[in-house]
């Protein structure tokens, strides 16, 4: 007689679902509150996003500001505040992905395709 597959314990499942929601919830919480900085043009122009993706701050040296140029100050400023977002994308993923990382642990409980 083949063996049964042991039934997954759903309030060990349960507890574990609730800690990963904890987790998450404060390492948003704390993303919020982090802030990481992009320049481009050499540090004429420096951006800080927060790691919940809000931008903070833009900085332009005066020397970046010409008159007849203004479409090189806008190409600085889309660079570093792209470069921000990435910084804290990236920032985010690596939070979130340690805060959930509780969800590998549910492989363990028998549910199939985890």
């Amino acid at each position: 007689m083949p063996k049964q597959p042991k039934q997954p314990n759903l309030n060990q499942m349960m507890r574990q679902v609730q800690q990963m929601q904890a987790e998450m919830a404060k390492a948003q919480q704390e993303l919020a509150s982090e802030v990481v900085e992009a320049s481009a043009g050499g540090g004429m122009v420096t951006v800080k996003v927060t790691g919940g993706l809000e931008v903070q701050e833009i900085r332009i040296d005066p020397e970046a500001i010409d008159p007849e140029d203004a479409e090189m100050l806008q190409d600085m400023v889309l660079a570093a505040v792209n470069e921000a977002l990435r910084s804290a994308q990236e920032l985010a993923a690596s939070r979130m992905g340690a805060a959930a990382g509780g969800l590998g642990g549910l492989g363990g409980l028998g549910l199939p395709g985890l």
